[in-house]
């Protein structure tokens, strides 16, 4: 089956507004990406599984620049893989499979999430976690491939509740992987409560973030990244990407 990349353009002015706007769209994540006087988001999906132009059109509104739909070649989601090498935050390396490396590293298949721990935006927030003392629960918002959850569980929080609203397949294998424990639960942090943890990391766009803390209850720390820098007030800042550790 033919999949398409679904890019929708808006204003950058408007681009916060534009994305609450289309969540329906974009909650299974997105990809951010920064034009002149543009913000594109891009998702995608099979081509009767994605809205038509007038729905775009409907939920954008005024912010909509443009709408693209671009047909993919067979084996697009994973061809990056080739390209994946080992990496390091603080103490920690990751690396996935497929790759050498040292007997602790963490052992990460990204599957089709992007999430091999490579984003400055993951690396920033493993460091993070590096700096704090593991103590209780922790609950990882949009865990992707599981990166984070996996890191927690191995300095030392627990339980570790790993969350999205898929993928719980490819995040326990990863969590048997590297020989920690691990509890997935499918939820859309943006929309519903998640479990309660008295420590949050989430790497989510800077609007899934403002929606998540509008739902969840506030945990006494949490790390946040995912967001451009200037979005939002932040900690660390590296390569124009923000993260912020957040103490109540």
């Amino acid at each position: 089956m033919t999949l398409l990349r679904l890019g929708i353009r808006v204003r950058a002015e408007e681009a916060e507004p534009a994305y609450a706007r289309l969540h329906e769209v974009l909650a299974a994540g997105a990809q951010v990406r920064e034009l002149d006087g543009a913000v594109e988001y891009a998702t995608y999906g099979a081509p009767d599984a994605l809205p038509a132009d007038a729905r775009l059109r409907e939920l954008a509104g005024d912010a909509l620049l443009g709408i693209s739909r671009t047909p993919l070649a067979d084996g697009w989601a994973t061809a990056y893989h080739a390209h994946l090498g080992r990496v390091t935050a603080g103490a920690l390396a990751v690396r996935p499979p497929w790759v050498p490396g040292e007997p602790d590293d963490l052992v990460i298949d990204p599957g089709d999430s992007f999430g091999g721990g490579h984003h400055v935006t993951t690396r920033l927030c493993l460091e993070l976690l590096q700096e704090l003392e593991p103590s209780g629960a922790l609950c990882d918002w949009g865990t992707g491939s599981g990166v984070l959850a996996v890191a927690a569980a191995r300095l030392g929080w627990a339980p570790v509740y790993a969350i999205d609203l898929d993928g719980g397949e490819l995040v326990a294998a990863n969590a048997r992987a590297n020989g920690v424990g691990l509890e997935f639960a499918g939820c859309d942090v943006a929309r519903e409560p998640a479990p309660a943890a008295p420590t949050v990391v989430a790497n989510l766009t800077a609007p899934l973030l403002r929606a998540a803390m509008a739902v969840q209850p506030r945990p006494q720390v949490m790390i946040a990244s995912g967001f451009l820098a200037g979005e939002m007030e932040a900690t660390r800042e590296r390569d124009g990407w923000g993260a912020a550790l957040l103490c109540a």
